[in-house]
């Protein structure tokens, strides 16, 4: 790989979001608008609970928060090549001399760099308005975050290969694939919650392990690092297997000429 190829395909993606006040709203809007009904809603809570506020509470901010660097992840790799579709750069980037691992690795690097920005943001605010410290996650914030990373990139490439496959019409699955796991993973409650039959479902998915985790330093100060190498291992897999699909969808798309077809619409 080519790390000017890499840095220059980050550096566009750059461009349209600098570049672009609408675009840098999008960063911003959604995320906080999720922190802010889900902090009330957290505070709504507090104040009709008697007694000492259950330690659950706290956990719908940190699992909304987790559950954005998840999406915001995925949507670094989908919305890229969205935004190739929409610009008709698409074409131009798979003409060049451009490896997929190339243009992956740079899609990669504009979902991480979305997420410093959001998470940033969400933390301060998490902080100024609920008095909920995410710092509070100790090293596992460091392991929650690399793990729901990786994830959200296997789901990007997932997303992305299944747009390449059905066309523009299939483009709203930028925004749902994420969406389709949300209620298994046990974003806001815990595994224990879902149907016996559905659990073992749940425990398939790395962002479980990431989910359970948080909850369990909050409730107990301690990273269970068994949930963090079960994470770990079973999202080695889900790359292996994303991008293995995408690269596969890729071929076929380049071979039929639906690469075209996009430039084209």
């Amino acid at each position: 790989m080519s790390p000017h190829i890499i840095g220059a395909l980050v550096l566009r993606y750059i461009y349209l979001y600098t570049r672009s006040g609408i675009r840098m709203i999008e960063l911003f809007f959604w995320p906080l608008m999720d922190l802010v009904v889900w902090g009330f809603l957290t505070v709504y809570l507090k104040q009709n609970t008697t007694g000492d506020m259950p330690r659950f509470i706290t956990f719908l901010i940190g699992g909304m928060i987790l559950w954005d660097v998840l999406f915001r992840s995925q949507q670094g790799i989908a919305m890229s090549f969205l935004e190739d579709v929409w610009t008709r750069n698409l074409l131009n980037i798979f003409a060049a001399p451009v490896r997929t691992t190339e243009y992956l690795a740079a899609t990669f690097t504009v979902g991480f760099l979305r997420i410093l920005v959001t998470l940033t943001v969400l933390a301060v605010v998490a902080k100024v308005l609920y008095a909920f410290n995410l710092l509070d996650l100790k090293i596992g914030l460091l392991v929650f975050l690399g793990n729901l990373l990786l994830f959200g990139w296997s789901l990007g490439m997932i997303s992305t290969a299944l747009i390449l496959r059905w066309g523009q019409a299939a483009e709203s699955l930028a925004w749902a694939v994420p969406f389709l796991i949300q209620p298994v993973v046990a974003v806001f409650y815990p595994v224990s919650v879902l149907p016996a039959w559905l659990q073992p479902v749940a425990w398939c998915f790395p962002a479980t392990y990431v989910f359970e985790g948080m909850r369990e330093v909050l409730r107990t100060g301690h990273l269970n690092w068994q949930y963090a190498g079960a994470g770990l291992a079973l999202n080695l897999l889900f790359l292996a297997l994303a991008g293995g699909f995408f690269a596969w969808i890729l071929r076929a798309a380049r071979e039929r000429g639906l690469l075209v077809k996009f430039a084209a619409n």
